[in-house]
């Protein structure tokens, strides 16, 4: 019925319709549209939390099986087709994808925070600065890249080898074959739809917060309201203005200077910075990552409070999983050409890599400043204030002004991208899977994501940014483990396929062989 009325753009119309309804509930009915939240965000939390471990836990594990496994050498695209765009731009391009505005503002922010409150034991001492590093690198490390990984992986194999729309319906077809037409199928990419619009508005209401700060910083503007408001303005007719350069141009220039920008930072601190304790830093870091790992990934404390993870790995978990529609159809769109091998390798090992660099640097940094060097009162003025974090650590380092400003642009630079991208992808689910959708849908959503950041930072702030992400993005969480058994599924067939068809040519070689000798 709803696809007679609406016509093949019944997901755009219904989308838009869900999402305008719940910007009208938060921003009319404040009281009561924080006191509904809240109380699903709570029975997420306390009965519902394992679901997302569970899951993202599993995740990785599945593109670690798919790395190693006899299916990482088929191609996404024909047999002997070559890559899209250079390998350092598709790691740029994905990277500031999938990461963005959140690395910038939570890169000193979060360890300096866990150090303070860390998640057991007592604050402000060397083991909560260790521990600090090592939660830090598992929230931005394997879970996140993976869920990437596998989204985009099976987007970019059903959209590329099985001539399928680009939605995130058609990662069912092995499942429901014709059905992802019907209702069923418009339903899951409106549930993709709805939870990437609030997964994105949370990232644009962060960047908003952070440039803001940096308005504050580098200008001595007041850092108030209106200004957040004024720069989700200004953001908005900037990446407008992106769109209309197209993906190859708009995101591609974008994406490359925020990630050369990205490496001037990082590179200025970890020289101006404690270099050697950077890299002590890391190694330790890594090693107690990986040696806790399983028990990180699996833990609830079921028999103390477990408020901590819910606020910090939870809120992860499920802001992971909002963006994943996107950040997998970007990342699907750019990718022909490539190996599952090289794919995963790409999208999984390197990036998580890099995350673990930047939080040793910046993170790491602020720590040897603080527990090291006795600075506490930078501990104070981060957790009092997370919006000014990177600047404020900044001071402490030489060349500060210059740190500061690289810093903002680059934020910038991030909060456009993400925009930019974010749009663009809309379009694609909301117009049926269309590779380049029209300027005026990637607009309208472009506007609709402005005006989401903008109510949920008015009504709630950063809190409320969390808490909507949690929960829009549950149903997207039990989707994904569908998309892996109908990715397998495909995965087994083709390479049956390519098993027969290699058997075939063996032999026919070989009695091509015998007919050469029976002749001769």
């Amino acid at each position: 019925m709803l696809n007679k009325i609406l016509g093949k753009h019944s997901v755009f119309y219904i989308s838009i319709f869900l999402t305008v309804t719940f910007i009208v509930w938060g921003g009319v009915f404040t009281k009561n549209f924080t006191k509904v939240t809240t109380l699903i965000y709570n029975l997420i939390i306390n009965k519902l939390g394992w679901v997302y471990m569970d899951i993202t836990f599993f995740l990785v594990a599945f593109s670690v099986y798919l790395l190693f496994s006899k299916y990482g050498n088929i191609r996404i695209g024909k047999e002997n087709e070559k890559p899209e765009f250079k390998t350092g731009s598709w790691l740029a391009m994905l990277f500031g994808a999938g990461m963005g505005v959140g690395i910038i503002y939570w890169g000193v922010a979060e360890p300096v925070t866990h150090y303070v409150n860390p998640p057991h034991g007592e604050g402000y001492t060397a083991e909560s600065a260790n521990m600090a590093m090592k939660y830090s690198f598992f929230h931005w490390g394997l879970q996140p890249w993976a869920i990437y990984a596998v989204i985009s992986l099976a987007l970019a194999y059903f959209q590329v080898k099985k001539d399928l729309p680009a939605t995130i319906s058609s990662l069912f077809y092995p499942i429901l074959k014709d059905r992802i037409n019907g209702p069923i199928g418009k339903t899951i990419d409106i549930f993709s739809v709805v939870a990437t619009v609030f997964g994105i508005a949370t990232s644009l209401g962060l960047g908003a917060l952070q440039i803001s700060a940096g308005f504050h910083v580098l200008l001595n503007i007041p850092n108030t309201v209106s200004l957040q408001l004024s720069v989700i303005g200004v953001g908005t007719v900037l990446f407008i203005i992106s769109i209309n350069t197209g993906l190859e141009k708009g995101i591609q220039y974008l994406s490359n200077a925020a990630i050369l920008l990205s490496f001037m930072i990082m590179l200025l601190v970890l020289l101006l910075g404690p270099t050697f304790e950077i890299f002590k830093i890391f190694s330790n870091s890594v090693g107690s990552y990986l040696n806790d790992y399983i028990n990180m990934s699996l833990q609830l404390a079921p028999f103390s409070d477990s408020k901590w993870i819910g606020n910090w790995t939870l809120f992860y978990w499920a802001w992971w999983i909002a963006w994943c529609p996107f950040v997998g159809m970007f990342i699907a769109r750019i990718s022909k050409g490539r190996t599952i091998r090289e794919f995963i390798i790409g999208v999984l090992i390197i990036p998580t890599i890099g995350t673990c660099a930047w939080f040793s640097i910046f993170g790491g940094s602020a720590l040897h400043i603080i527990e090291n060097l006795g600075h506490h009162e930078l501990a104070k003025q981060i957790t009092s204030n997370i919006d000014l974090s990177i600047f404020n650590f900044f001071d402490y380092l030489p060349a500060s002004s210059m740190l500061s400003f690289i810093g903002f642009v680059v934020v910038i630079i991030y909060y456009i991208t993400v925009a930019d991208t974010s749009t663009f992808v809309l379009g694609m689910i909301s117009e049926g899977g269309k590779l380049n959708p029209s300027t005026k849908i990637k607009i309208t959503w472009g506007l609709i994501q402005s005006i989401a950041a903008a109510v949920l930072l008015l009504i709630g702030g950063l809190n409320i940014l969390q808490t909507v992400s949690l929960i829009a993005a549950f149903p997207l969480a039990l989707i994904l483990i569908f998309v892996c058994w109908s990715l397998l599924k495909e995965l087994k067939n083709e390479f049956a396929e390519m098993r027969s068809d290699t058997e075939y040519k063996d032999n026919l070689k070989l009695d091509n062989r015998k007919e050469k000798r029976v002749s001769l």
